[in-house]
């Protein structure tokens, strides 16, 4: 029996079918695994951006309520972790902004977002303004990750920091409500 299986591997390895199939393989194989490896990266950036959209929403729509909760940068980077729990490292890599708009007198809100730098050891917050009862405030989110791919498919073509990381933004905007 050993020597029956022997001989057909002998012949396996030694047999030439199939070999105009390897040049096209060889070819083709590392399109397929930038495709596969792309997919796998977009899904990973819609995830994390869903969530996070949905935690600032149900965050906002607390806020919005008025249960009588005293809300502060803390407590609202806090609740908008607690409800995104699947975003790794979410209190170090959250930066919040709120601003203030003026329906009245409209500006457009500040285009620059203002995200987490890796590379500096302190992080302060740069602008949190409370509103006031029936004041239009617009607040931002934005996440810091690392891709999962960074050097191939989609995950190069993302605009990353000095540290590797690339940045989601989520926004929202609440009048807040007289007391």
């Amino acid at each position: 029996m050993t020597r029956n299986m022997h001989t057909k591997l002998r012949r396996f390895w030694l047999s030439e079918d199939g070999a105009l199939m390897i040049v096209p393989f060889a070819l083709w194989l590392p399109l397929f695994i930038g495709i596969v490896v792309s997919g796998i990266e977009l899904g990973a950036i819609t995830l994390r951006h869903t969530v996070l959209e949905r935690a600032l929403d149900q965050t906002v729509r607390d806020i919005r309520l008025g249960t009588g909760t005293n809300y502060d940068h803390a407590s609202i980077k806090a609740s908008i972790c607690e409800k995104a729990d699947i975003l790794p490292g979410c209190e170090d890599n959250l930066r919040l902004e709120m601003v203030k708009l003026n329906i009245r007198n409209w500006h457009e809100p500040p285009a620059a977002v203002d995200c987490v730098d890796h590379s500096e050891t302190v992080a302060p917050v740069l602008t949190f303004e409370y509103g006031r009862d029936n004041e239009l405030m617009y607040l931002r989110a934005c996440y810091k990750y690392r891709p999962f791919s960074p050097a191939s498919g989609l995950g190069s073509s993302l605009r990353t920091d000095s540290e590797g990381y690339s940045a989601l933004i989520s926004t929202s905007a609440f009048v807040q409500e007289p007391s």
